[in-house]
């Protein structure tokens, strides 16, 4: 294994798992720190926790166990994956890990970049842009679990870390990075970027760094350096079509994705919303809903989902409490995963991180195999004679629910 890749959430390795596939590398998405070897084949390894939204010191432990199993696989450079928005809060978990793995590994600078562009996600000046509005106006503000209200990521940074934070402009970027970056100066360093090309050259500023934190953009440039070097190999198998009943589930209730499921409802695709009261009180049963879903589907795209307007679910979490009800939901779609599997489903959509990650450890999924990509940042994703689709919230067209089960049907 070349690229060792460590990341906070499962659509992100996912999200990231598609960038380095498409650039060439084999990858493989572990759930969790796995217990035995990865295969000889696997060029970037990517172990996914959830652990965004956890206590710090929680997600300190679960990085380091991942790094030390990466370690013992012979990986080169190593990558922690964050959200393109930068999710967190002023006690974490950016900057605990970010400095935990550095210290681990003696780095003395790291490259810290959340840019993806392809999803409209860029820096400048150290601000975090979503499109043409600044994080905290783009939506993000309003996150159940990690509001983001300062778009300024350095001095985001700044208050989870235990040393100043450096700031790379764009100028910098697109003159010398490497040099930059091979100076004396704080250990984190928080780079501009605002296209793919941007990402490109950090990545090859980067070549020789032992750690990079970022979102998947910032992995645009790596597997150039080790093709370069002669370590990348370019025989990846086709990848096939998956037959039998699609069923899509969404806990986001980020923009785009009520965007998507109004599309869905619109375009006249069965759609049944379940309530945190239903959930809470157990009058929405996961059997039920799969039943009702299995008899749907067919020629449609049946979707399940508790996606809401964020001033509902600010209510929601004032009367029931937030931790409580996300846990809650988590636990209800694991469980109404299993029934969906366990009723011949052959192709699963998620949208929203927490969700995914209830629907991958429902189902007791430990290695994911990366396929091709379906819309920026997600890709198909193959397991146990599963096809998957692990979607951010942010992420995907309009029509995300029926296109990703059209293509995860052709295969490609």
């Amino acid at each position: 294994m070349l690229l060792g890749c460590i990341g906070d959430d499962f659509t992100g390795s996912s999200d990231l798992g598609n960038t380095l596939t498409r650039a060439g590398m084999r990858c493989a998405q572990y759930v969790g720190v796995p217990q035995a070897a990865a295969a000889a084949h696997v060029d970037a390894g990517i172990v996914a926790l959830k652990s965004r939204s956890i206590p710090a010191a929680d997600a300190v432990a679960q990085a380091l166990a991942a790094l030390d199993w990466l370690r013992a696989q012979g990986c080169r450079q190593f990558l922690f994956k964050i959200c393109s928005t930068f999710d967190s809060t002023d006690a974490g978990n950016v900057g605990p890990v970010t400095e935990a793995l550095a210290d681990a590994l003696g780095a003395t600078r790291v490259l810290v970049c959340p840019a993806f562009p392809a999803t409209g996600r860029t820096v400048y000046q150290g601000h975090l842009f979503v499109h043409d509005r600044l994080l905290s106006e783009s939506g993000m503000q309003d996150h159940p679990l990690t509001p983001m209200t300062d778009p300024d990521i350095r001095r985001v940074l700044a208050r989870q870390a235990s040393g100043a934070v450096d700031h790379l402009p764009l100028a910098t970027v697109r003159g010398d990075a490497a040099a930059a970056l091979a100076a004396p100066g704080a250990r984190l360093v928080i780079a501009d970027a605002v296209a793919d090309s941007d990402l490109i050259a950090l990545g090859h500023a980067a070549a020789d760094m032992p750690l990079i934190t970022g979102g998947s953009g910032i992995a645009l440039g790596l597997p150039a350096n080790f093709a370069a070097r002669g370590l990348l190999r370019a025989d990846a198998a086709p990848w096939p079509g998956q037959v039998g009943p699609a069923v899509a589930l969404s806990g986001s209730c980020s923009r785009a994705t009520l965007a998507q499921v109004a599309r869905h409802a619109k375009a006249g695709q069965p759609v049944r919303e379940i309530t945190p009261e239903e959930v809470l009180s157990g009058a929405s049963k996961p059997e039920v809903l799969a039943d009702w879903a299995l008899a749907q589907a067919g020629t449609a795209v049946p979707l399940i989902h508790s996606s809401a307007a964020p001033e509902a679910v600010a209510a929601a979490q004032a009367r029931h409490g937030r931790a409580r009800l996300a846990q809650a939901i988590e636990d209800f779609f694991a469980e109404l995963s299993r029934a969906l599997v366990a009723r011949g489903v052959t192709r699963l959509i998620s949208a929203g991180g927490e969700t995914s990650g209830a629907v991958v450890t429902g189902l007791a999924l430990t290695v994911l195999d990366i396929g091709p990509e379906i819309d920026p940042g997600v890709p198909m994703i193959r397991a146990d004679g599963l096809s998957l689709a692990l979607k951010s919230g942010n992420f995907g067209g309009a029509d995300f629910f029926a296109r990703a089960a059209q293509m995860m049907e052709a295969g490609a």
